[in-house]
């Protein structure tokens, strides 16, 4: 037993006070930061998805005498599927296991941030942070005077008509974008219904509500998005006042563990194959996923 009393705070607080523990069990924090979008993350890939979090969401709700699992998130959305997914996981493990959630909004829980933010009994934001964006937003570019400047000729073969929408490369057709304003109506009104479902009676009857629009803390505490005003700790010690406040961080991919920034693809002991590593680690970083993740930033003025 007394080696047990010796353990270090955050062993003890999970104990059972029969075993030498203070019994103050834990608040579980899962960090969401980044561009919501499908696939792992990974080096110059700051992104979250279904599949990038599930252990860590597993694991939070596993954890000996959780008091409640918290959320900070920091997104300007992305992938309203993912966003979807991750969601209705996180109310499949708070159900399973009888956990409460909570969820903390950083600089921004906007779009499928905000998206996700709905799976929490209860969401809190800082007074500077950027809360909504009910809303669908789809963007890409047009490429046809460039073809026609570089003498390029573009040839595409399709069976079926509308195998070829929104082509890059050739002229936005009116009937293109009817269709793809119809598709995210309908995801709009999938993002409304989910909103209404998770918040309920507190949003206030307001016509702006649902137009994509962001507020910061007081603002959205006002309308209903959130319940609260505050920090991760300051909620935490005022809810559960002798809870150990303990981050499940994501594990290490394999050539991290091994104290490897990126794989070497001339072999582990190539000079050359270490430099060639870094440059290709700096080219992931300039891609054009990137660039639309600084852009989704940007529309929040972060």
């Amino acid at each position: 037993m007394s080696k047990l009393m010796n353990l270090p705070k955050p062993l003890t607080a999970k104990l059972p006070s029969a075993l030498g523990g203070d019994g103050r069990g834990v608040v579980a924090v899962v960090r969401v930061h980044g561009m919501i979008a499908a696939g792992p993350a990974g080096i110059a890939r700051h992104v979250v998805s279904a599949e990038s979090i599930d252990e860590q969401l597993i694991r939070a709700f596993g954890m000996d005498r959780v008091k409640a699992v918290a959320l900070l998130i920091n997104s300007p959305g992305g992938s309203p599927t993912q966003s979807e997914v991750i969601a209705s996981r996180i109310r499949q493990l708070a159900e399973k296991h009888k956990v409460p959630v909570i969820a903390f909004c950083e600089d921004v829980a906007a779009s499928g941030g905000y998206w996700v933010a709905c799976a929490a009994d209860e969401i809190y934001a800082a007074e500077t942070s950027v809360v909504g964006s009910i809303g669908v937003i789809s963007a890409g570019f047009g490429f046809q005077d460039l073809m026609s400047k570089l003498g390029v000729e573009r040839r595409v073969y399709t069976s079926g008509t509308e195998k070829a929408r929104l082509d890059p490369f050739t002229a936005e057709r009116a009937d293109d974008v009817e269709w793809l304003s119809g598709l995210q109506g309908a995801l709009h009104d999938l993002f409304r219904q989910w909103v209404l479902e998770r918040r309920g009676s507190q949003l206030q009857q307001d016509g702006d509500l649902f137009n994509g629009d962001v507020w910061l803390g007081r603002e959205a505490l006002q309308r209903g998005l959130i319940d609260g005003v505050g920090s991760l700790r300051e909620i935490a010690a005022k809810k559960f006042p002798h809870a150990e406040v303990e981050f499940v961080a994501p594990k290490k991919p394999f050539f991290a563990r091994l104290g490897m920034p990126f794989p070497d693809p001339l072999g582990m002991d190539s000079a050359l194959g270490r430099f060639g590593a870094a440059a290709a680690q700096a080219l992931v970083g300039a891609t054009v996923e990137t660039l639309e993740a600084r852009v989704a930033w940007g529309r929040f003025g972060r």
